[in-house]
């Protein structure tokens, strides 16, 4: 009787601590679904006040970007630490670090709050960066601490967490999974796959709840037709794919930093090097006529749907601007603005192809553009292709992929996340692996 008790017992454990496991993945998805949604929101808003205030003074960025960049930068090296940047890679080195302690100092519910705060006041003074990478670390922050309940799932919460960001920032739950296996662990886990795709799940549902369900950049229509159109792929792939790989080179020569004395006048100099690349930011804006500040994201819709004709020089314009918000470690990502400079490549090759159609160039551009950014080619074709619908096209921003993934790595051998995510790391670091519940013998 006794053994069919222990037995028992011992079954109930067991299931209760799947249940316990499960609805914590769950919960924590709705959180990150719940702050991606309020990030988005305050990010347009923003963005909004700091256009009035452009239309207002045009030439007032000259003075408001670099001391609000240099008070930004000072507040998250002050106050919140590893804050900086975009926040995947901080998410990458979190996940792949093993103690505690050391991963609460990349995410965790403080860095979390500054990151938001940060975020938003460098969009507040015009910097060109995104909120979908600071999305990515609030999420694995979200997750993370509720990890600290059940300490032995950390690994996976922060993937989870991550992939969730992804998804409800984008309403793109495919490119959610494939960024977090691709980008995030690079490994296909099934002990956990059914928990991060049940996150994704309920961050999607809560972001759709909010905002209801969309299109990131609305649908398209706009195919390839004939051999004059294909032409235009390895064009856009072997462009995209250089340009993204000279700003992958860009920051990590300087997330790295710099040698010789130039690298300590930086190091030492933290908050006036951020007023400089503040100003630099500032002459990119008014070149470009204000076009270049924010996250990009009306000028890539405009550029996809055929209301505005970018400039030639924004896809170069937006690129400097965009590695100047990075290198001079502003809290922000860099998304968005790839996403938005791969559109203007893709506008400016539209030029040698008059009878292509200009979306579909735009979208070419894109994955070119971010694949030579990111190296994570999958995901690349999936979230632009998620966020515009454009299922025709898969087939042309696959092979745009992969030209330019291959003549990305001809400038940087790595991609942008996981080269920085090396900052954060000790020299030798190994995955922590999730431990297994005992599974119950058949005849249970």
């Amino acid at each position: 009787m006794s053994l069919i008790t222990s037995r028992r017992a011992r079954l109930f454990y067991v299931y209760s601590r799947r249940w316990q496991r499960r609805l914590l993945f769950v919960a924590g998805g709705l959180a990150v679904g719940a702050v991606a949604v309020l990030l988005a929101i305050l990010s347009d808003r923003a963005q909004l006040e700091f256009h009035r205030f452009l239309a207002l003074a045009p030439w007032g960025p000259l003075f408001l970007t670099p001391l609000g960049f240099a008070a930004t930068v000072y507040l998250a090296n002050r106050y919140f630490p590893n804050s900086g940047g975009s926040g995947i890679p901080q998410a990458i080195a979190a996940r792949a670090l093993s103690g505690t302690e050391e991963r609460s100092r990349l995410v965790s519910l403080r860095i979390a709050a500054g990151k938001i705060l940060l975020t938003l006041m460098g969009l507040l003074v015009g910097a060109s960066t995104g909120r979908e990478g600071p999305t990515v670390q609030v999420g694995a922050s979200v997750m993370f601490a509720l990890g600290r309940v059940s300490r032995r799932y950390q690994p996976g919460l922060i993937l989870a967490g991550s992939a969730a960001g992804v998804a409800a920032a984008f309403n793109t739950p495919l490119a959610g999974i494939v960024f977090g296996i691709e980008e995030m662990s690079r490994s296909f886990e099934m002990k956990t796959s059914g928990l991060i795709i049940g996150t994704i799940i309920a961050a999607g549902i809560t972001s759709m709840a909010l905002l209801g369900n969309y299109t990131y950049f609305g649908t398209t229509g706009d195919i390839l037709l004939g051999w004059q159109d294909w032409m235009a792929v390895p064009v856009c792939g072997v462009v995209g794919g250089l340009a993204g790989g000279v700003f992958s080179r860009i920051l990590v020569l300087f997330g790295a930093g710099l040698p010789g004395r130039l690298g300590k006048l930086i190091g030492d100099n933290k908050v006036a090097f951020a007023a400089v690349c503040g100003f630099a930011v500032a002459l990119c804006g008014l070149l470009s006529g204000g076009a270049i500040y924010g996250t990009g994201y009306e000028q890539a819709k405009a550029a996809l749907h055929g209301t505005e004709q970018l400039s030639v020089v924004y896809a170069p314009l937006k690129l400097m601007a965009t590695a100047l918000s990075s290198i001079c470690g502003l809290p922000g990502g860099i998304f968005s603005p790839s996403l938005s400079v791969g559109a203007g490549i893709g506008a400016d090759i539209s030029r040698f192809f008059p009878t292509t159609p200009v979306g579909a160039l735009v979208l070419l551009g894109m994955v070119g553009y971010f694949t030579g950014v990111v190296q994570a080619p999958i995901t690349a074709f999936v979230i632009v292709s998620e966020m515009t619908g454009s299922h025709e096209l898969l087939v042309p921003l696959m092979l745009t992929a992969l030209i330019a993934q291959g003549t990305s790595r001809l400038v940087c051998k790595e991609g942008v996340y996981h080269a920085l995510s090396k900052n954060f790391m000790p020299a030798k670091t190994s995955v922590e692996k999730e431990p297994e519940l005992p599974i119950p013998p058949p005849s249970a």
